[in-house]
């Protein structure tokens, strides 16, 4: 006779609860990937554009259509020309960007996150939360 005492393994209801776990955490990851690889690519095109030599006598008009053209390329659908913030302080243009990212994760929950990407690097041009 088996001695039950001595036997080591998942039950199935061990087995089942790691299940859920991990399809959970895989569908967090299916969902956020895509956000944050979009906000890299908007951090990238930010950065390009702050670093253009010619930024300082670009027009706020000029800034928004070359982000245009390289949000067009790059397939950016969550951020518009007209989202950007265009700052000029002490010589240097900042141009940032705060934007929402929301998603429906299991029926009617949804999954919310704030991005705030920035010409100069810093991800952030001011302290203040998103109202």
């Amino acid at each position: 006779m088996i001695n039950r005492h001595h036997q080591k393994g998942l039950t199935l209801m061990s087995l089942l609860f790691w299940g859920v776990i991990i399809i959970f955490m895989a569908l967090l990851a299916m969902k956020l990937i895509p956000a944050y690889t979009e906000f890299f690519t908007i951090q990238k095109i930010l950065s390009d554009i702050g670093n253009d030599p010619n930024i300082k006598s670009m027009s706020n008009g000029e800034i928004r259509d070359k982000f245009s053209k390289r949000a067009m390329i790059d397939n950016i659908a969550t951020v518009k020309p007209s989202d950007l913030d265009i700052s000029r302080d002490g010589g240097t243009t900042v141009v940032s960007v705060e934007y929402p990212f929301q998603t429906t994760l299991v029926g009617n929950i949804s999954l919310l996150v704030d991005f705030s990407a920035s010409s100069d690097g810093s991800g952030s041009r001011s302290s203040k939360p998103i109202e």
